[in-house]
């Protein structure tokens, strides 16, 4: 039976477009603990990476260290899973600085302008975190 799971599994991941995958993608493919331990095979196994609570990344293989990294930067993921999500975001204060010129600073972290939205969900991807400021 968990065969057929992760198979239907496998099948989703293939389809998907996205390098982002939420829990509620393999909603289908069988019931809710069949669908963990087969999230926790493929992460074992390397064909995904756990980067937030229900959130998963496709992985590839580094071209510098030969490590399984996910097949894209905490940017990219990230703008992925707010997307998918239905979460509006705007760039951070200092990005919108630096953006427009007004500094030369680059930022050194990854945050976003949620609006008056109070979000708490952690993202993150290789040591770097998700950031949110309201505003």
């Amino acid at each position: 039976m968990v065969v057929n799971v992760m198979e239907r599994m496998r099948l989703t991941m293939h389809v998907e477009k996205s390098d982002v995958l939420l829990r509620t993608d393999f909603r289908q493919a069988g019931s809710a603990s069949q669908v963990s331990r087969c999230l926790r095979v493929l992460c074992l196994e390397g064909s995904l990476m756990r980067i937030g609570t229900g959130i998963y990344a496709k992985t590839r293989v580094s071209s510098v260290t030969g490590q399984l990294i996910p097949r894209g930067s905490l940017e990219t993921l990230s703008k992925q899973v707010l997307e998918r999500l239905g979460i509006e975001v705007r760039p951070g204060r200092a990005t919108a600085e630096y953006n427009q010129g007004m500094t030369t600073q680059l930022p050194g972290r990854l945050v976003v302008n949620t609006g008056q939205r109070r979000i708490s969900r952690i993202i993150e991807v290789g040591g770097r975190r998700l950031m949110y400021e309201r505003g």
